[in-house]
């Protein structure tokens, strides 16, 4: 019996109201060393470092605001990452399969999110938003 996993979207993920619920709904939980790229991960280094990579995750991080799945309550303040909702694999990437580059297959986040969804749980996510007060990143002000 093969068991396909469904397909998720951006659309759909964007109408889940709360942060941890965005998070259920991707949550892929496989373990670390896992069906990933192994021995061909130099095959998405050189798709993450592309020109055209580096165009389109500039575009989904403007279409996401700069938050943590999309979520508004959720700004991210260090690096971004851009995730694929519906995992990418290593014949995708030599295909070049659309999903790709699928604005409805594409979350931003930041990597303890990023890593809660592929192999960690509930307590790798930063659930309280940043408060931010005047000064906050310059202490020498305060």
């Amino acid at each position: 019996m093969v068991t396909r996993m469904s397909i998720k979207c951006y659309s759909e993920l964007i109408t889940i109201p709360t942060f941890i619920e965005r998070y259920r709904y991707l949550k892929i939980g496989g373990r670390v060393g896992g069906d990933t790229f192994g021995h061909d991960r130099y095959l998405n280094q050189i798709l993450y470092h592309s020109g055209e990579w580096i165009d389109f995750r500039d575009e989904i991080i403007i279409r996401d605001n700069g938050c943590d799945l999309a979520h508004p309550e959720f700004e991210l303040r260090d690096r971004i990452l851009i995730h694929h909702i519906n995992p990418i694999t290593v014949e995708d990437v030599l295909r070049r399969d659309p999903k790709i580059f699928d604005p409805e297959n594409v979350i931003s986040t930041c990597l303890n999110t990023h890593n809660a969804i592929h192999y960690g749980d509930e307590s790798r996510l930063m659930l309280l938003p940043i408060t931010r007060t005047r000064n906050d990143t310059c202490p020498w002000r305060n």
